[in-house]
């Protein structure tokens, strides 16, 4: 994931500005990973602070303003919360969705691929699915339109840019061009929120191939 731009997500949910999809998948997010739960809190202690202040900065400003917001965090914001009773699904997911992992009305999109639509908006594009993908499952090859926010639930996935594991979060946009691949050990299953539609590229064989699940 590129670390500016999830900070940038972070803060924007913090102030409330996301969209609901994207609420949700930050959310979730921020329940998976413990350093991004403390980026969260101490961005909503420093927002807290800053209103009292009359301050009217932006709360992320920079790596320098970040690291200067971390390292001032008072220590009951490092409490670790104790952890409820596992579930693949996170909290504000399934509180989202209205239900778990085991009752998803999943439909099959392509050989070895099922998808769940959560919601689609006609007016904007925008859309919210459920995405699982068998082990070694290769995405046909395509670019974007738009912002592309990807949540692994479980499993895994990579491109040319690394591996995404449980709790990471993929952010893609008009500038990537890429071809995601399931893990090998287990399937992926991912949240995947869309504003605008993706656009397949690359040869028609290589694109016949993907789709095909070969």
């Amino acid at each position: 994931m590129t670390v500016a731009m999830l900070d940038a997500l972070i803060s924007e949910y913090v102030a409330g500005d996301l969209p609901e999809p994207a609420r949700v998948l930050i959310a979730s997010h921020i329940e998976m990973k413990p350093s991004s739960a403390l980026m969260a809190r101490t961005l909503e202690a420093f927002a807290g602070q800053s209103l009292e202040k009359g301050e009217t900065r932006s709360l992320v400003n920079g790596d320098r303003r970040m690291e200067t917001i971390m390292r001032s965090a008072s220590p009951q914001l490092r409490l670790v919360q104790p952890r409820e009773k596992h579930h693949v699904l996170p909290r504000a997911l399934r509180d989202y969705l209205g239900f778990d992992l085991a009752d998803v009305p999943w439909k099959g999109k392509l050989p070895g691929l099922k998808q769940h639509m959560i919601e689609h908006n006609k007016e904007d594009g925008s859309e919210a699915s459920l995405l699982w993908a068998r082990p070694g499952r290769a995405l046909p090859n395509h670019t974007h339109e738009g912002l592309e926010l990807t949540l692994v639930l479980d499993g895994d996935f990579h491109d040319h840019r690394g591996t995404f594991a449980r709790g990471d979060v993929s952010v893609a946009d008009e500038s990537l061009d890429h071809r995601p691949v399931a893990g090998q050990t287990k399937p992926c299953l991912c949240l995947s929120v869309l504003f605008a539609p993706i656009v397949l590229s690359g040869s028609k064989m290589g694109l016949l191939g993907d789709i095909l699940g070969l």
